[in-house]
């Protein structure tokens, strides 16, 4: 198993301290550093000025919004930061929620899968730079009785193959993104709730295209605070705002998709209660409400020993690049979780 770096959203109080976290990941070993937009920093401009400053870790996007650009444009900008980065890019792609696309982008947030699907044809397809022509419910490229001709990319991405994946939490998603990319980016995954809610319909899609997850990459992000075990309790407190900002917060009361993981993990009333306190207004009684199990069980809380056990389980449970969010108000604590990581990799013997 290997470890990534999500850097999250920029602009989040933490912007000058990302490119020393990034380099000391690079320092560290660390396979790839992330970056994510929703509707403040955009990732694609986060990951070039990343990778040009760091040697080996690769930069990835988690996510490109799906509605934020035109399937071309996506290509251009993939084939471009690998041609940059020297090789290193991975794109990560996902179709946001309805409140950003509708009142961000203006894109109507309807029939999500055949929009991933048509999206990811195409992207692909101007990527092995021949001329780009398609047929779909969603794109005709290019436009009919105009003058538009097929067209291919200039740009020579650095490899043949840039590794493509997809933000995945339903499990019509799930499975989809097993048959037509190459990773899942994953959020609150519980290693014990990880065959159940991610990995079966992963399974699946990878059998309905012929393959088995050999290869292809599951890959989590989950934030991690380091400290003594007695302590889990108060370090999993760190992480109550985040919880209940995505369980209660993130969509509408019937539409939130990590609402709807933490039913599915087990969870059903209190995600229910996290949402109707969250929506009302009240989000400290939202946070208040969110289990501590809950927290324990999407995150790496205590000692490096602790943490090194959390990790041969999502190993045993199938992830093969597990992305650290490092908590810390100080660029000091956040390099010393990165550290603490990189150590407990090591002692779980998965490095």
């Amino acid at each position: 198993m290997q470890l990534g770096i999500n850097l999250g959203y920029w602009g989040a109080g933490m912007d000058a301290d990302n490119l020393a976290v990034a380099q000391e990941a690079d320092r560290l070993g660390y396979a790839v550093c992330w970056a994510a937009e929703a509707y403040g920093s955009d990732a694609a401009t986060v990951l070039s000025w990343v990778a040009a400053q760091t040697e080996r870790i690769d930069v990835g996007s988690a996510i490109f919004q799906i509605p934020a650009r035109q399937p071309a444009m996506t290509a251009m900008t993939a084939a471009t930061l690998d041609s940059l980065s020297g090789g290193r890019f991975r794109l990560g792609l996902g179709v946001s929620g309805p409140q950003v696309s509708e009142g961000w982008y203006g894109v109507k947030f309807d029939k999500p899968l055949s929009r991933t699907r048509e999206y990811v044809e195409i992207v692909r397809k101007a990527m092995t730079r021949e001329r780009l022509s398609y047929e779909g419910e969603h794109w005709t490229l290019p436009l009919p009785g105009g003058p538009g001709k097929p067209i291919k990319l200039t740009v020579h991405p650095q490899r043949e193959h840039i590794p493509l994946y997809i933000a995945a939490i339903g499990p019509k998603n799930l499975e989809q993104t097993g048959e037509i990319a190459d990773g899942a980016l994953l959020i609150f995954p519980s290693a014990d709730h990880l065959e159940d809610t991610a990995i079966t319909y992963l399974r699946a899609g990878r059998e309905k295209a012929g393959k088995t997850l050999e290869g292809f990459d599951v890959c989590p992000t989950l934030p991690i605070a380091v400290g003594a075990d007695q302590d889990v309790e108060q370090l999993a407190d760190t992480f109550r705002p985040y919880t209940a900002l995505y369980v209660g917060g993130m969509g509408s009361p019937k539409q939130n998709f990590y609402n709807q993981l933490a039913r599915r993990m087990g969870y059903e009333e209190a995600a229910a209660e996290i949402q109707q306190k969250y929506l009302s207004g009240d989000k400290q009684g939202a946070a208040a409400a969110v289990p501590h199990d809950l927290i324990d069980r999407t995150t790496l809380l205590g000692s490096v020993e602790r943490i090194a056990d959390r990790m041969k389980a999502y190993a045993a449970a199938g992830v093969t690049t597990l992305s650290l969010a490092p908590a810390g108000f100080t660029l000091d604590e956040r390099l010393a979780s990165l550290r603490a990581g990189a150590r407990a990799l090591e002692l779980a013997g998965l490095a």
